[in-house]
Formats: structure tokens, C-alpha cells, sequence
């Protein structure tokens, strides 16, 4: 006999865990599946934990309305839970002149999307921030920022237990029958067992196309082709010269290489990006040398030899290489017909951002 419960969450990442919180603060009852025995061990857990403020995301589309919406709650959620974070704020740099146009155009896209704190400055207002950037001019972002995304998780889950939340761990989803207006749903593990739902949220990162693969009745044509892009960051020996986050002109679909700071002022360069077929997160400590010279462009006192590997993180894309960059991936029963069902895909950066955004988008879905 399988145990009843209202809403099934699938995987507790940090979209996972927010949209329990937001399901939980509703009065639902919700249990979270994760396969793994912890919060947040894949995306979540790899990534440069940037509270970005919505300036490349092509206006209305989702990644610009959910990650402007968010970056204001996120704040605010930070300071009244306590959740470690800082401000600091971001500065993109045009290393000729050419570039300077392309940071007008940012800053019009940041106005379109309601991003209205960018500031273009010159060559000597630019230097006067960080004395150690070169270039010729650049686009300020204040409300850029960073944050300890583990303590968000963290954050997250404790309010939504205070709600009622429960997380199986060691509890991968293996299928789901949609009948009569609910779910039949089989766990794996260790001890497998069975559940009866009425909403079932597939949140698993790198593995929702798998998971909702596993949902019968739902037409595999609503279900896009996962791409796996990895990327590889470097930390900086010794200390920062920088105290904001510096990002090139976009070089192409990318950000390019450009330095991020962590909560305890540690630098780290990144992403170098490749295009893989299978999960795999080692790195290669001599991918580091390509860097130098896109660094150098914007930081020329970067020494030889002051990169060091620091981690990788998979970005689940739903756009094949070489193609425009993909929005969110957020489909209801309005599009597949499944009553209950919602399967978010592609959902990489500016996720956790918008994450407290989205919780909120999956339950006008749902209502």
C-alpha cells in the first residue's frame, strides 16, 4: 500500500527546496525525493554563487523576469534569515573601444528588463573602484553580489520543515503513472517504496529529462534534449587585487573569463568551457594556461603560475552548441496536459537567483 501525500518534489537543489518552501508556506504537504544523501550535491553545489542582477537575459523572457524578481526577495530573505551574503557589486570592462558600444547595449537591455542602477563610467572612474583594472571604460553594477548558497539551502529547508517538508534521502524517483488525477510513484534505494500524489514537481537538474522520461502518458516531444556543458574555474594564489566581480565584454554566447570573489575574498577565474557527454567533473590543471592571455586583458599584472584548479560545475542545457542561448524550460499541465505535473528543465544560471521566483512561478501554475 503506498503512503498519500499531496505534492512530490523531485530533487532538493536549490530550486527544489524553494519550491517546497513556497509549496509548504502554502499549506501543502510536501516530501522531496533526492537521490543523493544530502541537499543540493550537484548544480547547486558547483557554482560561483553570484547573485546576478538580470543585465544579458533577453528581455521578457523567463531568466530575465525570474531572476530580477528574485535578486530583490533573495535579498531581503537573506538579511531576515541571516543567510551570509554581500553586495559588492560588479564592474564589466571594455578593453578597446570598440567594446564601449556593447556596454551601451547592456545597459539598455538591463533598463528593459528593470535593472536601473547601471552606471557607464570612464577610464579614470573605473581605476578610481580598482586601481588594478585596465581598460577603457565600464559598466558598474551594484546590485551584483554573492552569496553562500549552502546556507541558502540550508535556509530553505529549515523553513519549509517548519512547514511541514519532509526529505527522503537515498530516494531516487523511478516512475509515476498519472491516473484519475494523481500520481502513482515508485521510489528506488535501498528500501524502495511507493507513493500517491496529486502534484508532482520534477526539479532534478542535470537529471530531469531522465525523471520525467520515467512519467507515463507524458509525450516524450515535451521532453528537450539535454546538453552538458562544463565549466572549469581556477583560484588566485594569494590575494585578490579586486574587492567587486570583473566580467570582460561578452566575448560571444559566453560571459568569457572573468573573475569571481567568495565570502572570504578569495578570487577565482573562470569558466573554461567544453561541451561533454556524461557527468564528469574532473579537471585538467593545464586548461588554466589558456586563461592567462583573456585575464591578462583586463588584470596585465597577473603573474605566471598564479592559477590553481578550484572546481567544475555542469550546466544542464537545453540549446545544442553553437546554438542562441535557451531560456528556462518551465512546463504545466497547459502544455503537456498532465494535471499536477510540472517539469523544469535547463535550469542553470541565473537559478539561484531566481529561486525564490520561481517557487512563486510554479504555484500560479499550479493554481
Amino acid at each position: 500500500m503506498s503512503e498519500r501525500v499531496d505534492c512530490v518534489v523531485v530533487g532538493a537543489g536549490v530550486i527544489g527546496l524553494a519550491i517546497a518552501r513556497s509549496l509548504a508556506r502554502n499549506g501543502r504537504e510536501v516530501i522531496v525525493l533526492e537521490s543523493e544523501n544530502d541537499i543540493g550535491t550537484g548544480t547547486s553545489s558547483r557554482n560561483s554563487e553570484v547573485i546576478h542582477a538580470g543585465i544579458y537575459y533577453q528581455p521578457g523572457s523567463l531568466k530575465a523576469r525570474l531572476c530580477v524578481e528574485g535578486k530583490d526577495v533573495l535579498y531581503r530573505y537573506c538579511a531576515e534569515r541571516g543567510v551570509e551574503h554581500n553586495r559588492l557589486g560588479k564592474l564589466i570592462v571594455a578593453s578597446q573601444e570598440k567594446d564601449l558600444g556593447t556596454l551601451r547595449n547592456l545597459q539598455e537591455t538591463a533598463k528593459t528588463n528593470g535593472v536601473q542602477d547601471m552606471e557607464l563610467l570612464d577610464k579614470r572612474a573605473m581605476q578610481s573602484l580598482e586601481p588594478a583594472l585596465a581598460g577603457v571604460g565600464a559598466l558598474l553594477s551594484p546590485s551584483t553580489g554573492i552569496i553562500d548558497s549552502h546556507g541558502l539551502m540550508l535556509a530553505y529547508q529549515g523553513e519549509a520543515e517548519d512547514f511541514g517538508m519532509v526529505i527522503a534521502f537515498n530516494s531516487p524517483f523511478k516512475s509515476a503513472i498519472a491516473q484519475n488525477g494523481e500520481f502513482s510513484i515508485e521510489v528506488g534505494g535501498k528500501d524502495p517504496f511507493s507513493l500517491t500524489s496529486s502534484v508532482l514537481i520534477n526539479s532534478a537538474g542535470l537529471g530531469a529529462q531522465n525523471i520525467a522520461g520515467g512519467v507515463a502518458g507524458l509525450d516524450p516531444t515535451e521532453i528537450p534534449k539535454r546538453y552538458l556543458l562544463k565549466g572549469s574555474y581556477f583560484s588566485l594564489s594569494g590575494k585578490s587585487p579586486f574587492s567587486r566581480l570583473i566580467y570582460p565584454v561578452p566575448p560571444d554566447a559566453s560571459l568569457g573569463v572573468h573573475l569571481t570573489l567568495d565570502l572570504g575574498g578569495q578570487a577565482k577565474f573562470g569558466p573554461d568551457q567544453e561541451w561533454i557527454d556524461e557527468v564528469d567533473y574532473t579537471m585538467d590543471p593545464g586548461r588554466a594556461e589558456s586563461f592567462y592571455a583573456s585575464v591578462r586583458q583586463y588584470y596585465p599584472d597577473l603573474p605566471d603560475g598564479a592559477l590553481v584548479p578550484a572546481y567544475s560545475g555542469i550546466r544542464p542545457k537545453v540549446q545544442a552548441p553553437g546554438d542562441p542561448v535557451a531560456d528556462f524550460v518551465i512546463k504545466g499541465p497547459k502544455d503537456h496536459g498532465i494535471s499536477g505535473l510540472v517539469n523544469l528543465f535547463g535550469m542553470e544560471s541565473p537559478g539561484l537567483t531566481s529561486s525564490l521566483a520561481i517557487g512563486e512561478y510554479v504555484l500560479k501554475i499550479l493554481a
